[in-house]
C-alpha cells in the first residue's frame, strides 16, 4: 500500500504518506515474497490439487507473519489494521487466492480470540497461533445457505453437563482438513424472536470424535481445500465457547468489515500480479514486426487495469484509516468490497485477453488469477447482497 492516513487526535483528513514505521513494514514483505514466494513456485503449489501447502504455511511462519495482529504479550508482533492490509497485499500479487492460507487463520483465530476470546482462551491459543503451531478454519456456511448464514442455520448445539454436543453439517470450510481448531457459528437456542438470536460461537477441536472432514473439487484455490464438515454429537467443553452464549451475532458484527477488508487488500494484490505481468508482455511480445504494447487496445486494456488499481487502493486507505480512527463505516467497507472483487476479476480477464492463449495456458498466471479471484464476488458476501446491504445503510426498506 503506498499511502496512508494521519490518524492523530483530531484528524479529519487522509496524509498519503507510509509512517517510518510501516514503509519498513512494507519493504520486508515485498523483498520477502520476492525472494521466498515467487509466482512460478505458487503456480506449482496450486497444480497440486488436494495436496496442501504446508511449505507455504511454514514460510509465512519462518517470516513470523502468523503474528502480525497479535499483542506482544502474546507472542505477536503487533499491527494494526493497515500492515495486515499490507500483508494481505502484498501476498495476493503471487500467491493469489494462496494468500488464504494466512488470511484464514489470521481471521479465525487472531481476530476471534484476540477480540472476544476470554484472558485464558488468549493465554492458551494466541501464542501457538503467533508461532505457526496452530492452524484454524472458519465453518459458518451450511449447505442450503450461502449468504443466508442465519436463515439457513441447522447446526444445533445442545448443552449437556460441561459443556455441549454439536449436530449438523457446515461446507466451504477452507482447510478445515488440516485445521487444529474450526470457528463453529451454531443455534444454541431455538425459541427466539429473531434470527439473529440464540446463536453461539464455538472454538471447536478439529480431530474431534464425531468430526468428518470431506474435501471438495473446486475451480481455483485448489491446493487450499474447502471442505463439507459432518458434526455427529461433536462435545465441546464449556471453555471453548467464544463470547457470550446464545449472542454470537451481536459478537461477530464487528468482525465483518475486517473480513471484507482483508479480501479487498487480496484482490488489489491480484491486480498489482495481473498488471506487472501484462505490461511485461505486452513490451516483449512482438505482432506485426512490433511489440503488442503499441497497439492502441492493449494500450487501453493496461490503461484499464492501472485505473481499477488506483481505485482500489485509494477505497482501501480510505477505509483502513476510518476503521484505524474508530470509524466503522459498514456501507463504506461493503461497497470497497464490491469494488474491489469485480475489478479484480475483471482485471484477471483483461490479462488473459492480453496474453491471448498464453493467458489461458497453466504455464502462466493470468488463468490462476481469474479463477481464484472469481470466488470473491461470491464470498464472503455475494456482490448482489452486498449491494443490498448498502441499500439499506441508505434507508432503504429492507430486501431480504
Amino acid at each position: 500500500m503506498n499511502a496512508t492516513a494521519n490518524n492523530s487526535a483530531g484528524a479529519t483528513s487522509m496524509n498519503l504518506e507510509l509512517p517510518e514505521e510501516h514503509r519498513a513494514f512494507k519493504d520486508m514483505v515485498d523483498s520477502f515474497v520476492a525472494a521466498e514466494l515467487p509466482k512460478d513456485w505458487a503456480r506449482e503449489l496450486e497444480r497440486k490439487e488436494h495436496e496442501y501447502p504446508f511449505e507455504l504455511w511454514d514460510k509465512f511462519t519462518k517470516a513470523g507473519f502468523h503474528g502480525l495482529g497479535i499483542d506482544e504479550e502474546y507472542g505477536g508482533i503487533g499491527g494494526d489494521i493497515l500492515m495486515q492490509m499490507t500483508l494481505a497485499r502484498s501476498l495476493a500479487r503471487t500467491l493469489g487466492g494462496l494468500a488464504w492460507i494466512w488470511g484464514l487463520t489470521s481471521f479465525a483465530g487472531v481476530k476471534s480470540i484476540g477480540l472476544y476470546g476470554t484472558e485464558e482462551q488468549k493465554r492458551k491459543f494466541l501464542p501457538e497461533i503467533a508461532a505457526g503451531k496452530l492452524r484454524a478454519a472458519i465453518s459458518f456456511t451450511e449447505p442450503g445457505g450461502g449468504t443466508d448464514v442465519l436463515g439457513a442455520l441447522r447446526t444445533t448445539a445442545t448443552q449437556v453437563e460441561g459443556g455441549w454436543k454439536i449436530n449438523g453439517e457446515k461446507i466451504w470450510s477452507s482447510s478445515a482438513h488440516v485445521a487444529d481448531y474450526l470457528l463453529v457459528l451454531a443455534r444454541s437456542d431455538k425459541n427466539v424472536e429473531k434470527n439473529h438470536h440464540g446463536v453461539t460461537l464455538f472454538w471447536v477441536p478439529a480431530k474431534s470424535d464425531g468430526i468428518t472432514c470431506t474435501e471438495l473439487a473446486k475451480l481455483g484455490m485448489r491446493s487450499m481445500g474447502s471442505c463439507s464438515v459432518h458434526f455427529d454429537d461433536v462435545f465441546v467443553p464449556d471453555n471453548l465457547v467464544l463470547g457470550e452464549p446464545n449472542n454470537a451475532w451481536r459478537t461477530l458484527l464487528p468482525t465483518l468489515n475486517n473480513e471484507r477488508m482483508m479480501v479487498s487488500a487480496f484482490c488489489l494484490g491480484v491486480i498489482d500480479g495481473v498488471l506487472e505481468d501484462a505490461l511485461d508482455y505486452a513490451k516483449t511480445r512482438k505482432a506485426y514486426n512490433r511489440p503488442i504494447g503499441q497497439f492502441q487496445a492493449i494500450q487501453h486494456m493496461i490503461a484499464d487495469i492501472r485505473i481499477a488499481q488506483y481505485q482500489v487502493e485509494t477505497m482501501l486507505i480510505d477505509c483502513a484509516w476510518k476503521l484505524s480512527v474508530g470509524r466503522d463505516q459498514l456501507d463504506e467497507v461493503t461497497a470497497l468490497k464490491v469494488v474491489a472483487s469485480e475489478q479484480a476479476n475483471k482485471c484477471a480477464d483483461l490479462g488473459i485477453q492480453i496474453l491471448g492463449g498464453m493467458g489461458y495456458s497453466a504455464e502462466t498466471d493470468m488463468q490462476r488469477y481469474w479463477r481464484d479471484s472469481r470466488l470473491w464476488r461470491i464470498g464472503p458476501i455475494t456482490n448482489e447482497m452486498a449491494r443490498n446491504v448498502i441499500g439499506e445503510c441508505m434507508g432503504l426498506p429492507r430486501s431480504f
